[in-house]
């Protein structure tokens, strides 16, 4: 008999890997998926995965909760918004194409119209948001409408379920 908590274990796993594409499938037929951004944390440990709303004002998690305390830009883009926004401080950038990322809590000295390349520092997160200490909010929206990240980051790789015990 599987103990209960082997059996929890394994339908998490079994969920993330429904919830979340590998990398082969990130780039299969979807236009995002051979950008090849970065990471804007590192390391990047997902603490709050992107939840998809049911309708445009349906609640959902619109973005991804990063562990981390220095922030790096995904990709090449200019800076479009700096500033605080409901006591939380953010910074917006656009990377063309329709693609602009929000990045909170983070302060910068960066200025609105700064060019920023792919993986260059752009400052560190903060306190106050939704997310606990030492972690960034990152959100995207693709002409407008908020996507999951890991679909510009090439996905998660596949967990693999190893034996756990002998017989």
């Amino acid at each position: 008999m599987i103990p209960a908590s082997a059996r929890l274990v394994t339908l998490a796993l079994l969920t993330a890997t429904l919830l979340v594409s590998s990398p082969a499938e990130a780039s299969d037929g979807d236009p995002l998926g051979d950008l090849a951004w970065v990471w804007p944390a590192i390391p990047a440990r997902v603490v709050r995965p992107f939840v998809a709303p049911a309708h445009v004002y349906g609640p959902g998690h619109r973005g991804l909760d990063l562990a981390g305390d220095s922030v790096r830009s995904p990709a090449d883009g200019r800076v479009a918004f700096v500033g605080a926004v409901a006591g939380r401080d953010i910074v917006t950038i656009d990377h063309g194409d329709g693609l602009v990322t929000t990045l909170e809590p983070v302060v910068t000295d960066l200025d609105v119209g700064a060019v920023v390349a792919r993986a260059s520092p752009v400052g560190r997160v903060a306190a106050g948001g939704h997310a606990g200490p030492a972690t960034v909010h990152f959100g995207v929206r693709w002409n407008g409408e908020y996507v999951n990240p890991l679909r510009l980051l090439g996905g998660v790789p596949r967990a693999v379920l190893l034996p756990c015990c002998e017989r």
